[in-house]
């Protein structure tokens, strides 16, 4: 039988060492490549066309959302299953919209992420138990009110979100027009537009929010 090739996207080196150590035990699982941003990710599983991403929502450069919506759209029958320290229900939605096959919280990683990783192979979702119950609270909650309203990342385009998140990053608009290959002019549209979808008008105020829903970490005091 064919081993499952695994892909790992983690911006911390331990992490991955750590997740190919565990995986590579396995007889059935192969890890096929590292990244360490969420562009790197997309290049990677394009080049080793893996079964399974295993990615984090917290990378440098492109986050794990729209790193997923990307792989998804792209490369027709991957599976994706996310591993975070968070679990920030508006994301949680998103990333089942965007097509991601589970969602594993770190703490429990060690003991589900071999069996996520079979059953997405398999073509079966699997989610941590807490999260499992998170999302059927959310859908309970839904259905009571008629719908749910769409808000803050929801918002955003795809595009938007990966300007959002260049911006939080301390990137210039000419550093994110080069990044993204659009033009200055086109980066300051798509900058109003989601300062304007999300009633936010400073970048610092932008950078609290995107720590605040995982898009970066923080790393030292939020800006004031």
């Amino acid at each position: 039988m064919p081993k499952i090739q695994v892909l790992l996207a983690d911006d911390h080196t331990i992490v991955r060492q750590g997740l190919r150590v565990l995986l590579e035990a396995e007889t059935d699982i192969e890890v096929v490549g590292e990244a360490e941003t969420g562009r790197q990710a997309l290049q990677l599983a394009k080049k080793h066309n893996p079964d399974v991403v295993v990615m984090d929502i917290a990378m440098p450069v492109l986050n794990g959302l729209e790193a997923t919506r990307q792989l998804v759209k792209e490369i027709p029958g991957i599976k994706v299953l996310i591993l975070s320290s968070y679990s920030d229900d508006e994301y949680m939605r998103q990333l089942t919209e965007a097509g991601a096959t589970g969602y594993l919280l770190k703490q429990t990683a060690a003991t589900e992420l071999i069996t996520a990783i079979r059953e997405a192979n398999n073509g079966n979702a699997y989610f941590s138990p807490a999260i499992s119950r998170r999302l059927l609270d959310q859908c309970r909650e839904a259905f009571m009110s008629g719908g749910t309203e769409r808000k803050g990342l929801e918002l955003l385009t795809s595009r938007e979100a990966e300007v959002l998140q260049l911006i939080t990053e301390g990137r210039a608009n000419k550093q994110i027009a080069a990044e993204l290959c659009i033009s200055m002019k086109t980066v300051e549209k798509h900058r109003a537009q989601l300062m304007t979808k999300l009633n936010i008008h400073d970048v610092a105020s932008l950078t609290r929010y995107a720590i605040s829903k995982g898009i970066i970490e923080g790393r030292g005091p939020m800006p004031l």
